[in-house]
Formats: C-alpha cells, sequence, structure tokens
C-alpha cells in the first residue's frame, strides 16, 4: 500500500547539513535536475557538477516526485538558499518542522549517526516517511530507538548508495564462479563512523546475514576491522581517513576464483538508491528488509566498540 496520496506527485523536503556531506545539492539535482551553470561553478563539492555533467540532460530527474522544500541547519558550510539555486528548490524554510503539512516525506540528509534520532523524530511522530542518509545511527541506544519505531509500522528507510554500486552487482546475484568465498576486503576513505557503512554495506549483499563478530585494531584515523561471517568468510574493511584515491577497491577471494573491482559511477549508485526509496514510497514495500539495517548498524557500532576498547573483538549479539 501506497505511503503517499498521490504516488506520481511525491513532494520531498531534503533536510540537514553537516560538514563534508554534499547530499543536499547532489540528491536535490538527482530528484529535481539543476541549474548547470550554478551547479558547475558554485558548488563547493566540485565532485557533483563533474558527475551530474556527465549524464545526458534528458535522464537526470526522476519522474513523479519532486524536492519542494529544503532546510540546511546544520554545520556544512552551506546555506539552503544556495542549494535551491544549484538543484532548483521552490521553497526554502528556516526550520525542519516547517515542512510537516507540506510535503509527503523527509529526507535527513546528514551523516553523523548520534544526530539521526533527534533530526528525524518530529517527522516521525508526524507520521511522514522519512529516508535517513547512512548510517542510520552508531550507538546502541539509538539503534533500540530506530527499532522500536519499525516495529510500530513507522516507515522508516536508511541505506548507502554502495548497496547499489553498478560494478559490483554481478557478486549480489551470485559468486558461483568464485566457490566458497573465503577471505574478502574493501576499502574507503574518511571516518569509520561515518563511511565505514558505504564498505560495510557494499559487502553485505554479496555475503549476506550472518556476521559475528567485528575487531577494530586500527586508530581513530586508520581504521582496520575485521569481520567473521558464519558463512566461514573473513572481511577486512579499512577506512584510512586520507585514503581518497581508494574508494570502494572490492576483493572477493574463493575456493575456485577471485575478483577485484572497483566502485566509479556515484550517479548511478545514487540515484539507484533514491529510486529505490521512491518505490517504496509508492508500494510500502521495502527493498530490502530492515532487520539488514540493523545488523549494519550492529558492525559500525561494534567496530566503534572494539577500537575504543582496545582492539577487543566484539560479538555482534552484545549489541
Amino acid at each position: 500500500m501506497s505511503l503517499v496520496k498521490d504516488p506520481n506527485n511525491i513532494r520531498l523536503a531534503m533536510l540537514g547539513s553537516t560538514p563534508g556531506n554534499g547530499h543536499p545539492y547532489s540528491w536535490s539535482a538527482i530528484f529535481n535536475g539543476y541549474n548547470r551553470e550554478a551547479m558547475t561553478k558554485e558548488c563547493p563539492y566540485p565532485g557533483i557538477p563533474q558527475y551530474l555533467n556527465k549524464q545526458p540532460p534528458e535522464t537526470v530527474g526522476i519522474p513523479g516526485v519532486k524536492v519542494t522544500h529544503i532546510c540546511c541547519i546544520g554545520e556544512g558550510g552551506f546555506t539552503a538558499e544556495h542549494v535551491a539555486k544549484c538543484s532548483l528548490i521552490p521553497h526554502v524554510v528556516s526550520s525542519p518542522t516547517d515542512v510537516i503539512g507540506q510535503v509527503d516525506a523527509v529526507v535527513v540528509a546528514t551523516d553523523i549517526g548520534s544526530e539521526h534520532v533527534e533530526r528525524a523524530r518530529p517527522f516521525i511522530e508526524a507520521g511522514l516517511p522519512v529516508f535517513i542518509d547512512k548510517p542510520l545511527t552508531d550507538n546502541a541506544p539509538d539503534l533500540r530507538t530506530f527499532k522500536t519505531w519499525v516495529a510500530e509500522g513507522k516507515p522508516i528507510m536508511s541505506s548507502s548508495s554502495m548497496r547499489y554500486t553498478k560494478e559490483f552487482a554481478p557478486y549480489r546475484i551470485s559468486t558461483r564462479d568464485l566457490g566458497d568465498l573465503r577471505f574478502v576486503s574493501i576499502t574507503t576513505p574518511k571516518a569509520w563512523e561515518t563511511y565505514g557503512i558505504h564498505a560495510l554495506e557494499a559487502v553485505y549483499p554479496i555475503l549476506g546475514p550472518g556476521f559475528i563478530s567485528a575487531r577494530n585494531t586500527g586508530t581513530r584515523e586508520r581504521n582496520i576491522v575485521h569481520l567473521k561471517h558464519r558463512c566461514g568468510a573473513d572481511v577486512i574493511v579499512v577506512a584510512s581517513a586520507d585514503m581518497y584515491g581508494s574508494f570502494g577497491c572490492l576483493q572477493l577471494c574463493g575456493t575456485a576464483g577471485r575478483a577485484q573491482l572497483a566502485s566509479s559511477d556515484s550517479y548511478y549508485a545514487f540515484k539507484t538508491q533514491l529510486e529505490a526509496f521512491v518505490q517504496y514510497l509508492r508500494t510500502g514495500i521495502y527493498p530490502f528488509p530492515f532487520e539488514e539495517t540493523v545488523e549494519l548498524m550492529q558492525l559500525v557500532i561494534a567496530g566503534i566498540r572494539s577500537r575504543d576498547e582496545g582492539g577487543r573483538e566484539v560479538l555482534l549479539s552484545e549489541i
């Protein structure tokens, strides 16, 4: 059953601002189209116009849905007015809650997990569907809150765009040619707290549920996280602060073969991710079980806890 009144005319609010996160610009542009001149010359994240400008103009946009309102409360270093100019958003509001009654769903476009319960709470309590940028949360009490809300039927979805990486798609379908997976590795820059989920959600649809534990023997700037999976595979995730040249390098090693791949099409991954949310709004059916998001958040939290406790192996059952 649809979560919105008119599935062919969905109004979204884009909310929030955090340092280093350009999703208010990019996600709004993927929904709405964009002002090419302003985005190219003025966007504070040059990678965004680079991948937007590669797309045929007629393919940019998602039919039947528009970002109509924006509020950029936070410390991202840009204004809602500027995002609206670049991404063709007609209404700028001063408070996030001003959008209640004006839109059909809300996108919380921030990546600090510890803030998401309070950023999302007014809209969840108002009955609006909410999409929350990765990671959904980074601590156990807030994860319990989200689990309770979903159990109560509140429409909440969260994911990393890396779940939809085009280059990894064949191995989400099958790894039969590789035999039994024994070793998997993946890399990401930036912090474990914000970008570890990108690496985790890239490999999760390949391995499936069944992670057992996490052990982080690194530091805040250089996280080296060893995950164990019930299938017998060892997974190493590296989140190193300045490793920008090696985002999304995936290695799959099995008993019969191997594969080495890299993510290279951010636009495809973002658009497919946002289309999945739109489909959720139109049908009320999750594109993947919320239990997967819970397990992924347990991995994020276990990685933090292990690092803070000197590299102890943390079982997911503890969280």
